[in-house]
């Protein structure tokens, strides 16, 4: 067995955080930001953090963006970090690069990355790309059918560079691309449903 193998569940708590993109401003929704969205009776990001924690992510860091102060005052986000995303109209890559950053010299030397709209997208699914992590150059992906989706894994090794390409709504799409090859690919197509909240014809998912 190697050291790698041999990881304790609390070590991998420590080392894999979740990182939750929840900036965006629901443009094609009305400028009803996504976050504050309601899903059984609590906003969208409360979900999110929670199948976040169910996941096993005892650190969980939150991007905040359009109408973050709202989202603050109407959400329960106890013992999150908060991350303010200032150029959150940017898109989303802004976001990933401000939540990469936060993550620094946190001792974190993984980011378990999910988005907020996705809420089909639970902690079932979360916990399998998060048990797929083995150190800081690991890069992991649900996959639906085979292909890639989210939530993704990302090693910090893998940070910098990222955030180099994150720009406009692509977020880390260029470099994993570039990365295909070292991407370990979980299949969640039986626990989860990876659709996005967009439009207003995509509500119906809400409950």
């Amino acid at each position: 067995m190697t050291d790698n193998e041999a990881l304790t569940e609390d070590q991998v708590g420590d080392q894999v955080a979740g990182l939750l993109l929840a900036a965006g401003g629901g443009r094609r929704l009305g400028g009803r930001p996504k976050a504050l969205l309601e899903h059984r009776g609590h906003p969208l990001v409360e979900h999110a953090v929670g199948a976040l924690r169910a996941a096993g992510c005892a650190r969980v860091h939150v991007v905040l963006g359009a109408r973050a102060e709202d989202v603050r005052a109407r959400a329960a986000l106890d013992d999150c970090v908060l991350v303010d995303n200032p150029d959150w109209e940017q898109g989303m890559g802004s976001s990933l690069r401000a939540g990469l950053r936060s993550l620094t010299g946190t001792g974190a030397r993984s980011a378990l990355v999910c988005l907020v709209d996705q809420p089909g997208i639970g902690a079932e699914a979360m916990a399998r790309v998060r048990a797929a992590y083995r150190d800081e150059t690991s890069l992991v992906s649900a996959a639906y059918a085979g292909v890639r989706g989210h939530p993704v894994l990302l090693g910090a090794a893998h940070w910098a560079g990222i955030a180099a390409t994150a720009t406009g709504d692509r977020g880390a799409r260029a470099y994993l691309r570039e990365h295909e090859a070292e991407i370990a690919l979980v299949e969640c197509g039986d626990v989860a449903r990876p659709y996005d909240i967009d439009t207003e014809a995509d509500l119906v998912h809400l409950e």
